[in-house]
C-alpha cells in the first residue's frame, strides 16, 4: 500500500505533521484531518492534561478537551476543504441532547445531537477496571462545502459537552449500483430504516451468490445477524451514505470464503460489554480470501471477533469507532491475515489483538494502521502466535491496564500457543502509551514485552521505534503473572524516545535483550530500572550493542518505584496534586461516590451516609508531599445554600497511622463567593494521605464536597 508522505503524531495535544524520516511514516492514509479541541478558540473550559484512570481528560486525545456549559463554544479552524465534520465528545451519564453548529460565525440550520447512551461502561468483573468509555463519536454532513482557514463552532444547547477532537472529511458524493449487482432494496429492504430488512438482504445474498449486493444509500434495520455468508460481495455507496443499524452484522462458525464487504456503515446499539453476547460486526469466520474495506463501524461490542479459518484476510482502509471491547481480535488459526490502514477510536479493549486460542496465529501482521484511545487494554496486542509482525503503525493515549504495543504470552485460557518463531516489531510511533496497571501497583511501558504465563523464546526483534512522552517508561520486560518467567531473544535497534516519566528500560524479569541505537532525552527518573521479581528469579542482562546514548544511569532501590519526574524539575509545581488520585470515605449517599471529589468536576460531589457523623473522607496522593493549602468546594449553584461544615485534617505517610494537621474548625461555603473555602496548612506538614473528618453541617446532615484540591504553593 502507498506510504504516507509524513508522519502525523499528537504532539503538545494537537496534530501536528512531521517530516519524513529515512524509515516509512507511521499510521493510516486518513480521509480526514483531525484538530484537537484544546488547540481551538473557546469559551469553556480546558480540562487536563491528566493520566490518572478514571477522569475524563486520562481518556481523552491529548490527554486534554474543552468543556462546554450552556452557551459555550468551541471554534475550530478547518485545516483542509471539508464537508463533513465527526465530532469526538462526552457529556455526563444519563444525559443526552444536542450541539448547534456554525460556520465563519453564522448558525447553520443543522445541529449535531449528543448522548451518554453509549458510554460509562462497567466491567467489574476484569480485575483492575472502573468505570470508562466515557467519550463517543458523532458524525454530521454540513450541507456545504467549507475551505482551509474558515471557521466551524460547536454551541452548547444546555447540556454540558466535553469536546474532544473533531475530524474533517471531504466526503465524496454517493457510488452509483454496480451493473449487474443485486439491490436489497429490490428484494423489499427499506431504506428509511423504519421496517425490518434482515430477509431482504438473505434473500438479496441468496440471489447475488458470485456477484454483488447493492447497498443504496438509506438506513436499513436488521434485526437478527447473517449467516451463511459466501462467495459474495456486499457493497454500499460509501460509509456516509449507506448504513446498516443492527449490532450483530454476521455471525458464522464458518464459510468457504470469497466474501468482500465494503463501503457502508454498520452502526450498532451496544451499551454495554457482555462477552457471552456476539454483539460483532463480525463474529466467526468471513472464509479464505475475503476482505472488508471502506467501512464505518461504530457502537459493537468489537468490530471482529475472527475465529476458524479465515486464511488470507485482507482488513484495510476501514474505521472503528467506540466498541466496548476490542476493534478487532484474529483469535486463533489465522493465517496470513493483513489488518492495515485502519483508524480505531475509543475501544474498550485491545484495539488490535491476536489471541492464538486453540492454534497459533501464523505469518500475520498489522501495519500501519492508527489507534487512539483504547481505554482498558492495549493499543496492539500479540498474545502468542508464530511470525508475527506488528509494523509501522501510530498507537496514541493508552489507559489503565495498556501498553502501546503488548508482546505477551498471557494465555487466558487453554490450549494457547505462546510466541515463537520470529515476531517483528518495526517502525512503530508511540505516542504517550502505557499506563498505571492498578492490579501490579506499578507502571507498564511504552512497549512491553510480558512472560506472563511462560518464557518468551521467541525471537522478538523491536526495530526503528520512536516513543514520545510516555508517562511512565518506555521499554518494559516483566513476568506479569508474577511467576518470574524469563524473556529471552529480545533485539531493540534503532529508537527514539522522547520524554519518559519514568525510566527508559523497566526490567522486571530474568532474560536478556541487545540494545543498539536508542537515544534518549528528557528522561524522567533514570535510564534503567533492573529490578527482576521475583528477587531471586535471576537477572535480567542488558547488552550495550553501540550507539546508545542519553540513559546510562540506573535507579538504585529496588524497594521503591520511581515517580513520574522525578530527577527532573516538576512539570506543574502549581498543579492539584488531589486530581484524579484514589479516594474512599466512611461511606456514601447513592451515586454521590468518594471519586466525585478529585474527577475535576465542580457540579459533581461526594456525599456522605446522612445522619451519621462524623464522616471522613482520603485521598491517596501517591507520594509524600509537603501540602500547604487545600481549596474545598462546593457546586457552585446558587440551589446550593451557604451552609457551614466542621472540618479536621489529618494526615498520613503510611495509610495507617494519622496525626492532625490542622484542628477541627468551621469553614463556610457561600454560593454568593463561589461556595469554595481555603484550609492554610502549617509549615512541616508531609503527607501521602490527606483525610477530612466532618462532624457538622449546617446545611445538610452529611458531609459534602465536590472538589478537595491539595497544593504545594500557599
Amino acid at each position: 500500500m502507498p506510504s504516507m508522505g509524513a508522519v502525523v503524531a499528537l504532539a503538545a495535544g494537537m496534530l501536528v505533521s512531521l517530516a519524513p524520516t529515512a524509515h516509512a511514516a507511521a499510521g493510516a492514509t486518513l480521509p480526514f484531518t483531525s484538530v484537537e479541541a484544546e488547540s481551538a478558540t473557546t469559551t469553556g473550559t480546558r480540562i487536563g492534561p491528566d493520566y490518572a484512570q478514571g477522569t475524563l481528560a486520562s481518556e481523552a486525545s491529548g490527554r486534554q478537551a474543552v468543556r462546554l456549559g450552556s452557551g459555550q463554544r468551541v471554534e475550530f479552524t478547518v485545516p483542509r476543504a471539508a464537508n463533513a465534520v465527526n465530532l469526538s465528545y462526552s457529556v455526563p451519564d444519563g444525559q443526552s441532547g444536542s450541539l448547534n453548529v456554525y460556520v465563519n460565525g453564522t448558525r447553520t440550520a443543522r445541529t449535531l445531537p449528543v448522548t451518554s447512551k453509549y458510554s460509562y461502561v462497567d466491567t467489574g468483573w476484569i480485575a483492575g477496571a472502573r468505570t470508562h468509555h466515557f467519550f463517543d463519536d458523532a458524525r454530521l454532513l454540513l450541507g456545504r462545502n467549507v475551505q482551509a482557514g474558515d471557521k466551524v463552532a460547536f454551541e452548547s444547547t444546555g447540556t454540558q459537552v466535553t469536546v474532544d477532537v473533531a475530524d474533517f472529511e471531504q466526503v465524496a458524493g454517493a457510488a452509483a449500483q454496480p451493473t449487474g449487482s443485486v439491490s436489497v432494496v429490490a428484494e423489499g429492504a427499506d431504506p428509511s430504516g423504519n421496517g425490518d430488512s434482515t430477509q431482504a438482504f438473505r434473500d438479496a445474498i441468496a440471489a447475488a451468490r458470485g456477484g454483488v449486493v447493492w447497498i443504496p444509500p438509506g438506513d436499513y434495520k436488521l434485526t437478527s445477524s447473517l449467516s451463511g455468508v459466501r462467495d459474495v460481495t456486499l457493497q454500499g455507496a460509501g460509509s456516509w451514505y449507506s448504513v446498516v443499524h443492527t449490532s450483530r452484522f454476521i455471525d458464522q462458525s464458518g464459510s468457504s470464503g470469497g466474501v468482500h464487504i465494503k463501503d457502508f456503515a454498520v452502526i450498532g446499539e451496544v451499551t454495554e460489554r457482555v462477552d457471552s453476547s456476539p454483539d460483532n460486526f463480525v463474529n466467526g469466520s468471513l472464509g479464505p480470501n475475503s476482505s472488508v474495506s471502506g467501512m464505518w463501524i461504530q457502537h459493537l461490542k468489537c468490530g471482529f471477533w475472527l475465529t476458524g479459518n479465515n486464511d488470507n484476510l485482507v482488513v484495510e482502509n476501514n474505521r472503528v469507532l467506540d466498541t466496548t471491547a476490542d476493534g478487532l481480535n484474529l483469535n486463533g488459526s489465522a493465517k496470513g491475515v493483513r489488518v492495515r490502514n485502519n483508524f480505531l477510536r475509543n475501544q474498550g479493549d485491545d484495539a488490535l489483538a491476536m489471541w492464538s486460542l486453540y492454534a497459533p496465529d501464523t505469518d500475520s501482521s498489522f501495519e500501519n494502521n492508527t489507534v487512539s484511545q483504547p481505554n482498558l487494554a492495549n493499543g496492539i496486542a500479540i498474545y502468542g502466535g508464530t511470525d508475527l509482525t506488528v509494523r509501522g503503525n501510530l498507537i496514541s493515549d493508552t489507559n489503565a491496564l495498556g501498553s502501546g504495543i503488548a508482546i505477551s504470552n498471557q494465555k487466558f485460557a487453554d490450549p494457547f500457543s505462546p510466541l515463537a518463531g520470529t515476531v517483528t516489531v518495526d517502525g512503530n510511533t508511540l505516542v504517550r502509551t502505557g499506563a498505571v496497571n492498578p492490579n501490579w501497583n506499578h507502571p507498564m511501558g511504552a512497549l512491553r514485552v510480558d512472560s506472563y504465563d511462560s518464557a518468551i523464546n521467541a525471537t522478538v526483534s523491536i526495530t526503528n521505534t520512536t516513543i514520545t512522552d510516555s508517562p511512565y517508561s518506555a521499554f518494559e520486560f516483566v513476568s506479569g503473572g508474577g511467576q518470574g518467567y524469563p524473556v529471552r531473544n529480545v533485539t531493540v535497534n534503532g529508537a527514539t524516545v522522547r520524554g519518559t516519566g519514568t525510566v527508559v528500560v523497566q526490567a522486571e524479569a530474568q532474560g536478556a535483550a541487545t540494545f543498539r541505537d536508542v537515544t534518549a532525552s528528557s528522561v524522567g527518573a533514570a535510564g534503567v530500572y533492573n529490578c527482576p521479581y521475583p528477587a531471586n528469579s535471576g537477572p535480567f542482562t542488558l547488552t550495550d550493542g553501540g550507539g546508545n546514548a542519553g540513559w546510562s544511569s540506573t535507579w538504585s532501590d529496588c524497594s521503591t518505584w520511581p515517580r513520574p519526574g522525578q530527577g527532573t524539575p516538576d512539570p506543574d509545581p502549581g498543579r492539584n496534586l488531589a486530581k484524579g488520585r484514589p479516594a474512599t470515605a466512611t461511606g456514601s449517599q447513592d451515586v454521590y461516590t468518594p471519586g466525585k471529589a478529585v474527577d475535576g468536576d465542580a457540579g459533581s460531589y461526594w456525599e456522605s451516609a446522612n445522619n451519621a457523623f462524623p464522616q471522613s473522607w482520603t485521598v491517596d496522593l501517591g507520594s509524600s508531599y509537603a501540602v500547604r493549602r487545600l481549596v474545598l468546594k462546593l457546586p457552585p449553584s446558587p440551589a446550593w445554600g451557604a451552609r457551614t461544615q466542621t472540618i479536621t485534617v489529618l494526615g498520613s505517610t503510611d495509610g495507617s497511622a494519622y496525626s492532625t494537621v490542622a484542628g477541627s474548625q468551621g469553614y463556610r461555603f457561600d454560593p454568593a463567593t463561589g461556595n469554595t473555602a481555603t484550609v492554610s496548612l502549617p509549615g512541616g506538614t508531609n503527607l501521602r494521605y490527606l483525610r477530612l473528618s466532618v462532624s457538622a453541617n449546617t446545611g445538610w446532615p452529611a458531609a459534602q464536597f465536590s472538589e478537595v484540591e491539595a497544593y504545594l504553593g500557599s
